[in-house]
């Protein structure tokens, strides 16, 4: 959700803002824009929509300078146009902002009362009137800076550039992510390293509260109380090669079908081949001792955790406890002390996963992170990180973060599970053997396209689809659901096969498609039941199963996919591919955008 992007350097600042924009796409966006300073004084350039139209408006109105800042932009207070494009900017000073202030409406009343006009509908401009408000009473950028934030309440992150200044941008973070590169004889500003891979490699995080003020030298930073302060600078592991979808049509396409590159990464770095045992990173906690585990995340995330629920109960007899992440700390529960509390996450930047993050922490929880993003702030602030090694997802519909994520709590489920002496040497080498076959039936999986892409003409003029599943794969239901809403606009709802009966079965007719996720485990013998049942209501059932559950309904039910005989301990990984398949190709027939739906982000900064 936004993106930002800072340059103070020696080179023409635009070309390079445009290249780090378009590394931002992925977090999702309805306008962009940029601004540089030329001759001292502030230029700008915004654009309503995609970056290729800002692009245009470069290319018709040249920009120069080497120093600007640049800005994708997700709409929150105010509809997506140009007038509400970032940057915001008075004659003094520009500003991009990630996140939302919520104190804006009381802060643009006062700043009308002394004489200032505004321009666009946003929260963010607010700021930038209050920053101008104390240069024009002859403090320093550095002071004003300092003085507005002490203003703010709400989640931000910031960069600024000041009329009069060329060697100076301001920087600042309070619940929402900012990076500050180095270079040589060039400094950067970015919300994470994928903006600034193509410039450096040498990264340092902000921490909460914190802002900097950067010159083409070096940065300084400062906490929340203004002291200065130290933050180390690191390597990052973002490799500056630009992310493309190779002969892939899209980047979500493509994503999918890294996926059993990816489960083997990931797999390598818990399980160990020989042994056939998993072995987590050193953990300053025994998992031995762990009362209760607490889930927290948000959209596939969650629905990730939900299938964790089901393993952690079953194989490791450990009580877990599911919450979404932006309802979870208003309920203001009591945790058992040395419980674990487990956040998941694609980005590590979730902001509502954040705050549960730091409620369970005021809890007295061990606190494990799973994420995709090693130097996210969501890692920095675990006890351990769990990481997936799914490499970048510029997709907007998770995919190969969800298999990882699996991936790696059915590792976790089998480390407890020894841990608490509920599965011996034994068990644990054939459950590791069945995720090993993971990459493998992935693959086999993916050859199944041509018959998804069939089934997706069943499903592309409905207005309702329902997908039904049961135990782990009632999560994968739920997560089917979620990526055809997300990307057809498809209206679809994912449910237990067993609740069928206590109200959705009402809408089953001819024109509603029923897509029934259906491993050949134990349970598939009460959702063949449901299947029937859905059948003696004309349902249009579309069938997941393996080649035997097929057979068991061909010429009953209007299309199926085969699936490879699998484990059940692993199905829900793997039936997790055609859902994503099917959506997938459902959205392409109804000519949606694929790797940038309407409305979503990828990263979601703001409550």
């Amino acid at each position: 959700m936004c993106g930002i992007i800072g340059i103070v350097g020696v080179h023409p600042a635009a070309p390079l803002l445009l290249e780090g924009l378009k590394r931002l796409e992925y977090r999702g966006y309805d306008s962009a824009g940029m601004a540089t300073l030329v001759d001292g004084r502030i230029d700008r350039r915004r654009a309503e929509g995609k970056i290729v139209n800002l692009e245009g408006v470069v290319a018709d109105q040249p920009l120069a300078g080497t120093i600007g800042i640049g800005h994708t932009r997700w709409a929150t207070h105010g509809v997506p146009n140009e007038a509400n494009a970032h940057p915001h900017a008075t004659d003094r000073v520009a500003l991009v902002h990630n996140g939302i202030i919520e104190n804006f409406a009381e802060l643009r009343d006062e700043l009308r009362r002394l004489g200032h006009a505004f321009e666009s509908e946003t929260d963010t401009e607010a700021v930038a009137h209050l920053v101008s408000h104390h240069l024009a009473a002859g403090l320093s950028p550095e002071q004003a800076v300092a003085r507005t934030l002490k203003r703010l309440h709400g989640a931000f992150a910031f960069a600024m550039v000041f009329a009069g200044h060329d060697d100076l941008m301001i920087g600042a973070r309070r619940g929402s992510a900012l990076a500050v590169g180095y270079g040589d004889g060039e400094m950067y500003l970015g919300s994470d390293a994928l903006a600034l891979a193509p410039l450096t490699r040498r990264i340092s995080y902000l921490e909460e509260g914190d802002w900097v003020v950067i010159r083409r030298g070096g940065a300084s930073v400062f906490d929340a109380e203004d002291r200065p302060v130290e933050r180390a600078v690191r390597e990052t592991a973002v490799s500056g090669a630009f992310v493309g979808k190779g002969n892939h049509p899209h980047f979500m396409h493509k994503e999918i079908f890294e996926q059993p590159g990816v489960i083997g990464d990931t797999l390598q770095s818990f399980i160990n081949p020989a042994t056939r045992s998993v072995h987590l990173p050193g953990l300053p906690f025994d998992l031995a001792a762990i009362p209760k585990v607490t889930i927290v995340a948000c959209g596939t995330s969650f629905f990730a955790g939900m299938v964790a629920k089901y393993w952690l109960e079953r194989i490791a007899r450990l009580p877990v406890e599911i919450d979404i992440a932006s309802e979870f700390r208003y309920r203001a529960a009591d945790m058992p002390e040395g419980g674990l509390a487990l956040f998941i996450s694609q980005s590590g930047e979730t902001i509502d996963t954040l705050a549960a993050l730091r409620y369970a922490r005021s809890q007295r929880q061990h606190i494990a992170a799973i994420v995709n993003v090693p130097e996210s702030t969501m890692a920095r602030e675990a006890d351990v990180v769990l990481a997936t090694v799914a490499g970048p997802e510029i997709g907007v519909a998770s995919t190969k973060a969800f298999t990882t994520q699996l991936v790696v709590l059915a590792c976790l489920t089998l480390a407890l599970a020894r841990a608490r002496g509920k599965l011996d040497a034994a068990g644990e080498a054939e459950l590791a053997l069945a995720l090993a076959d993971l990459p493998s039936a992935s693959a086999a999986v993916l050859a199944e396209e041509p018959a998804l892409r069939a089934l997706a003409s069943h499903i592309m003029g409905a207005r309702d689809v329902l997908y039904l599943g049961r135990g782990t794969a009632y999560p994968i239901a739920m997560e089917g659901a979620l990526k055809l809403k997300e990307l057809s606009y498809i209206h679809a709802e994912g449910y237990a096969s067993g609740e069928m009966k206590h109200g959705p079965i009402a809408l089953i007719d001819d024109a509603v498609p029923i897509v029934v996720v259906a491993p050949p485990d134990e349970l598939f013998e009460k959702t063949a039941s449901n299947l029937q049942e859905a059948l003696a209501r004309g349902g249009r059932v579309i069938m997941l199963s393996d080649a035997a559950g097929v057979a068991r309904f061909q010429g009953q039910i209007e299309g199926a996919a085969a699936m490879p005989k699998i484990h059940p301990f692993v199905a829900p990984i793997l039936y997790a591919i055609p859902v994503q398949l099917l959506a997938y190709h459902v959205a392409v027939l109804k000519g949606t955008d694929v790797d940038q739906p309407r409305n979503l982000a990828k990263s979601v900064v703001v409550e």
